[in-house]
């Protein structure tokens, strides 16, 4: 499966939602404020230089685990969850961003100053929600009760589907988190 994705898009996709889930904001997963200053706090002695990245490290694990604990189906991808060939081109990156700190402090920094209850809003200010996706993720049924739903076919893992899977976190609520999920492999 030939999927286009710009791996840096996913990041800035996972850092956002990572630091709007954390228990500060909308109680989603177990970290505090490890997003903002108190992560840049409590790890910047021991990575002067890529703190941020450390700090993204412990956030996209904990929600990770969080999320698989919830939802965790073959077949499906999460924010979390995208093929593995993705996940090991992402991990290959983490090297090379972590080799180019600096053009990441500027998205880092204002990712950690932010204060927004409101994820689309939040995703909107850093560039990452177009108004087709805001519509589309307003326009999702979801049920007071799911911890997880399925997304309309996405069609190909593009950015533009990573993009949906973020934005439909929005769909959960302060201390209900509602994991989208898209489906592969299925010719229904």
């Amino acid at each position: 499966m030939m999927m286009k994705l710009d791996l840096a898009h996913v990041m800035r996709l996972r850092l956002v939602i990572a630091r709007f889930g954390e228990m500060d904001v909308a109680r989603w997963w177990n970290t505090k404020g490890m997003l903002a200053r108190t992560g840049a706090t409590v790890l910047q002695r021991g990575f002067p230089r890529t703190f941020p990245f450390a700090q993204a490290r412990v956030v996209f694990a904990v929600a990770k685990s969080r999320c698989q604990d919830l939802f965790d189906s073959p077949n499906c991808i999460t924010l979390w969850n995208l093929p593995s060939e993705v996940e090991e081109r992402f991990d290959e990156e983490w090297y090379r961003w972590l080799e180019q700190s600096e053009e990441w402090e500027a998205f880092f920094k204002r990712l950690g100053e932010t204060r927004i209850d409101d994820l689309l809003t939040l995703l909107e200010q850093t560039d990452l929600l177009s108004a087709k996706h805001r519509e589309t993720v307003l326009g999702l049924g979801l049920s007071v009760e799911a911890r997880a739903f399925a997304l309309p076919d996405i069609g190909d893992l593009n950015d533009d589907a990573v993009s949906l899977l973020a934005a439909s976190f929005s769909r959960g609520d302060i201390g209900k988190l509602a994991i989208p999920y898209a489906r592969l492999g299925t010719n229904e």
